[in-house]
């Protein structure tokens, strides 16, 4: 294996996004649950997620949704974030709450609801120019639920026109990295619903769009690992929405259902340029936590990133190449298998003390008592959460 040191070297280079609406209540598509010390506002999602940065180093940026996190002053919001040690990340559009939309809004037939949702991202531009934020991200929940409800073709056609309008609001330095989803809330087909299509839409856009890779947007079975290597070689991954799945949903914490298969995610991530800051492609968790804590949740989440990445480092790379050269499956299997089954977890307990942050930064949670003032101080006032 490589050495533990040189690989934990890198680590420093590790930064991964949390999204505001992690901390806001969430549920399953048909129960939304309430919890004690949940924010009301979205300065209060910016502490909660500070938090977790204070406590793991790894997490000093936050993603906000519009309209969900809309003020009147993003200036002054940008101000309290950075007051607070994170800085303001990605903005989301949200095209899937409104009546309007039941039908599709990027993608509509109806000339005034397609004009209703490039304004909405055209808004969110602007409050990327106001927060300094460098990528929109743009996830679509339309499409059709039965064969001939509409014209396939032609929802591409006007998701093309709709994305060029966006795009060319762009300033010099922002990015749209556009998500993709095989299925649902659309039960027959899904307007952006696979890796090919993102790539197909942003590639007839230009250099400044990218697509968005969420790990838990896949059908069952699907070789992850191969279409990150994919678009990392056509150059236009640009951001990741980190969480897990187990059957059809999606939103659990990151490396839940297959500790394995991030860590191979996170191999091939290293192998074709796209870890570290400089690299343009921006790691961000997407997860919504019903049972579990929220603020723990988050922080265990950002720790089975740095995990599986730091196995990832500890990837023979020349040993590798050797043995796929030679034809010695099993001896190149057994490479990746070494540093998989290594455990980690003590070097980066050491790692983390050494830069002044908790060995164990779930017990420094619990011990802070963060949690118990939180849920005294929010009493009262409408909890965020989805719909809010």
């Amino acid at each position: 294996m490589n050495d533990v040191a040189t690989a934990l070297g890198r680590l420093e280079e590790l930064a991964i996004e949390v999204p505001s609406w992690a901390y806001g209540n969430s549920g399953t598509r048909f129960r939304v649950f309430g919890t004690p010390g949940t924010p009301r506002t979205v300065q209060e999602k910016l502490a909660d997620a500070a938090k977790v940065h204070e406590l793991t180093g790894l997490a000093p940026t936050v993603a906000l949704h519009i309209p969900w996190d809309k003020v009147d002053d993003y200036a002054a919001l940008k101000e309290y974030a950075a007051g607070l040690g994170v800085g303001l990340g990605t903005i989301n559009s949200n095209t899937f709450q409104d009546d309007e939309y039941k039908f599709g809004s990027l993608t509509s037939s109806n000339e005034a609801v397609r004009r209703r949702a490039i304004d909405h991202h055209l808004e969110c531009i602007g409050i990327m120019h106001a927060t300094g934020s460098k990528d929109l991200k743009i996830w679509l929940a339309d499409g059709t639920n039965y064969p001939g409800q509409d014209d396939v073709r032609g929802r591409q056609d006007r998701l093309a026109e709709s994305l060029q309008e966006i795009y060319a609001a762009l300033g010099d330095e922002q990015r749209l990295v556009l998500e993709y989803k095989f299925f649902e809330p659309a039960f027959y087909h899904t307007d952006v619903p696979d890796w090919g299509t993102s790539y197909a839409q942003t590639l007839a856009l230009g250099e400044k769009a990218f697509v968005c890779l969420d790990t838990g947007h896949h059908a069952p079975g699907t070789n992850i690992e191969f279409i990150v290597m994919q678009l990392l070689r056509l150059g236009k991954l640009g951001s990741f929405d980190f969480n897990s799945r187990f059957y059809a949903d999606d939103d659990l914490i990151v490396g839940a259902a297959d500790p394995f298969q991030l860590f191979r995610i996170m191999h091939e991530v290293i192998r074709g340029g796209g870890f570290g800051k400089e690299s343009g492609v921006a790691l961000m968790l997407d997860q919504c936590h019903n049972l579990e804590e929220k603020i723990p949740g988050q922080i265990r989440s950002v720790l089975n990133v740095q995990e599986m990445t730091a196995r990832a480092l500890l990837v023979d790379t020349a040993a590798l190449n050797e043995a796929q050269r030679a034809g010695d499956v099993l001896a190149a299997n057994a490479v990746f298998n070494d540093a998989f089954y290594t455990d980690v977890r003590p070097v980066l307990a050491e790692w983390r003390e050494s830069r002044g942050l908790p060995a164990d930064p779930l017990a420094a949670f619990k011990a802070s008592g963060y949690q118990k003032k939180i849920n005294e101080d929010r009493v009262g006032g409408q909890q965020a959460g989805w719909g809010a």
